[in-house]
């Protein structure tokens, strides 16, 4: 056979390959608003860049009539490619073959392709969409799962992880996706549950419905299992693409610098934060008065919301954002939002990322409810992940910054680099009014009018404690600076900074309040 021939049946084999579950298959998933796995792969990666390997892996199942059915690829595209440039590996489901359920061939593509990630050391991407395991493959297709499990633990911290759910994700190949570093979902097309709505309907005689179980809102509202929502899984490619260009492709360097750009006008920083500790505001627009471009890309915007979190630059540089959000709960600490801000935290600290933190909080949510759901467990999660983190770390205080909220939002006493405060700073053990009538109770019940007095005790209170000069006079903050300061400060916090040597105790790791 001449080469001529052998090139047009490698054509013929390749189209064959490419051609997943069938037209009927595609088009049932086309129906479905669901592109196919081929597809969604090209719309991720840039034009041309997209190189595809073992694309006539076989499975290797023999039982239950297995052996008369051919599964292209085994129901998997994996390859490398980039995204606007920079390099990633990745894998993509095919729901359009056997469901994309996992078998041992199936697994060991994906395997390869995170080994292959981990030793050039490049961002990994996994798009699922899959029934679950392969049940003609038994105990094999959990195997493939724990192989991969062990992989996602080994590339934590070394490479970034990122997981798109594109239809359903279930049983125990959720736990992929919890183990990496950022989660996408769409609306109306992800699911993501341990039990589906069949077996607890048999076991505890509930109905309930696939999306309120573990559809795309209640993972990125609710459970905080997702860190971006989008509507349209083009828009969420959007989303993948932004973040690429955030984060580096290891943790031995530094995310790409970019021509510096100053915030936009209409982003004012003396006028975003009223002067009434009291009155609620957005604190994205106090990033955005200070990041380049006014350009911030929130991660978990609709979870936790008491709590900011994301990317912006500072310089040109990427850097990432720790916030109260006076808007909801007054900004408190609680639950969700200690592991939110711990995990962010980790993440910037792995990827060599400098984290700003912007304070105006109360403290920690009180209450029975927040007891019992473990808030002390929790919120010890933030002390640790400010105390371990070694990359820069610079910290405003705007307005509150009350008891254990003041030590857990990235203050001196945990290692932070360089600590400022506006004049509306108030730093105490606790709000004036609380305070006020604590210490001067006796002075307050005697008083010929007692409300009269305890005004009078507030604003004492507030006038001796209640101010950022306290803690500049004991050398806890550095200065005390006006807010039009606030972008060249830390512009210069960051780059003096950036040498920054690790003084961490020599160990093999700490243990975490997990």
């Amino acid at each position: 056979m001449s080469l001529k021939s052998k090139t047009i049946e490698l054509l013929k084999r390749r189209e064959q390959a490419q051609s997943g579950g069938g037209e009927k298959a595609i088009e049932k998933q086309n129906a479905m608003g669901k592109m196919t796995a081929r597809e969604r792969v090209l719309a991720l990666l840039d034009k041309d860049s997209f190189n595809e390997y073992d694309l006539f892996v076989e499975h290797e199942a023999r039982d239950f009539d297995m052996n008369t059915k051919v599964l292209h690829g085994d129901g998997v595209i994996i390859g490398t490619g980039t995204i606007y440039g920079s390099p990633v590996c990745l894998f993509a489901q095919d729901f359009t073959v056997a469901g994309g359920s996992l078998g041992l061939s199936h697994a060991r593509k994906i395997t390869k392709i995170m080994d292959h990630a981990l030793k050039l050391r490049i961002p990994l991407i996994g798009i699922n969409d899959s029934g679950g395991a392969r049940i003609q493959e038994g105990v094999n297709s959990l195997a493939g799962y724990g192989d991969i499990f062990f992989r996602n633990t080994l590339a934590s911290g070394v490479i970034p992880q990122i997981s798109v759910i594109l239809g359903p994700c279930a049983g125990g190949a959720v736990y992929s996706p919890a183990l990496t570093d950022f989660v996408f979902v769409v609306d109306n097309i992800s699911k993501m549950f341990i039990t589906g709505p069949e077996v607890i309907k048999t076991v505890l005689g509930e109905e309930i419905s696939m999306e309120d179980l573990g559809g795309a809102r209640v993972h990125a509202e609710i459970t905080g299992n997702a860190h971006f929502f989008a509507t349209t899984e083009q828009e969420c490619f959007e989303q993948i693409k932004k973040l690429v260009t955030f984060i580096p492709w290891n943790n031995s360097r530094k995310a790409l610098s970019f021509k510096p750009k100053e915030p936009k006008k209409e982003f004012n920083i003396e006028s975003v934060v009223p002067g009434d500790p009291k009155q609620p505001y957005d604190v994205r627009n106090v990033i955005r008065a200070v990041a380049d471009d006014s350009d911030f890309f929130e991660i978990y915007e609709l979870w936790a919301q008491n709590i900011v979190i994301g990317f912006a630059r500072m310089n040109g540089e990427t850097v990432g954002f720790v916030c109260n959000q006076p808007m909801y709960l007054a900004g408190v600490l609680d639950v969700d939002s200690s592991d939110k801000a711990a995990r962010f935290i980790r993440f910037c600290d792995a990827f060599n990322i400098p984290i700003i933190t912007l304070v105006d909080l109360p403290g920690y949510l009180p209450g029975v409810d927040q007891e019992h759901a473990g808030v002390i467990r929790h919120g010890a999660k933030l002390l640790y992940a400010y105390s371990e983190a070694s990359v820069p770390k610079v910290t405003v205080i705007l307005r509150k910054a009350y008891g254990g909220g003041y030590i857990a939002m990235g203050s001196r006493h945990l290692r932070a680099d360089f600590v400022f405060a506006w004049p509306s700073a108030e730093i105490a053990v606790m709000g004036p009014e609380g305070a006020a009538n604590i210490i001067f109770k006796k002075e307050i019940s005697e008083a010929e009018d007692p409300e009269k007095m305890r005004k009078l005790k507030v604003k004492e209170y507030k006038d001796r404690f209640a101010n950022p000069y306290v803690a500049a006079a004991k050398g806890y903050i550095d200065t005390v600076i006006e807010p039009k300061e606030t972008r060249r400060l830390l512009v210069h916090a960051i780059s003096v900074s950036k040498d920054k040597t690790n003084t961490n105790p020599q160990k093999k790791h700490g243990i975490p309040p997990f």
